[in-house]
């Protein structure tokens, strides 16, 4: 559903607008709302859903053993910080300031979409991530399928 990179600002009050380009697909798909919670693989980005994606999303991690600390873990980072946030007439949306200040978002951040979900990256950590390059010994099978 969702696709592509957009850099964007965040205002001094915390507010991102939505790009123009997914704010029909917001609109239809999510009610004018969506869920931030924290990346739990990456430092620097925050993942933000459809509220229905993040129900499902949340059932599935509620589910898993406490008596793991990588559970718990995720469960912290995905249920217990997760924020339901509503897009207001301008398109904008307010990112709580506790999971900027965690993921090290302040003026400049870049939105991924990433299919169901977006993940919002401070521009830094974003530049990071795209100049690393695959090596060989990362390729996994799955991967050897693809058409590159």
């Amino acid at each position: 559903m969702f696709q592509g990179e957009t850099a964007i600002t965040i205002d001094d009050k915390g507010r991102m607008a939505i790009p123009t380009a997914y704010r029909e697909l917001v609109v239809a798909h999510c009610a004018n709302r969506l869920v931030i919670t924290y990346d739990p693989f990456e430092a620097g980005a925050l993942w933000l859903f459809p509220p229905q994606v993040y129900a499902t999303l949340r059932e599935q991690v509620l589910k898993l053993s406490g008596a793991k600390e990588v559970h718990r873990a995720l469960k912290r980072k995905l249920v217990g910080s997760a924020a339901e946030v509503d897009i207001d007439a301008s398109g904008r949306l307010l990112v709580p300031i506790s999971q900027r200040n965690a993921a090290g978002i302040e003026k400049k951040a870049v939105l991924l979409g990433m299919g169901e979900r977006f993940e919002l990256w401070s521009d830094q950590a974003h530049l990071a991530k795209v100049r690393e390059t695959v090596n060989e010994a990362q390729i996994t099978d799955e991967m050897l399928g693809l058409e590159l």
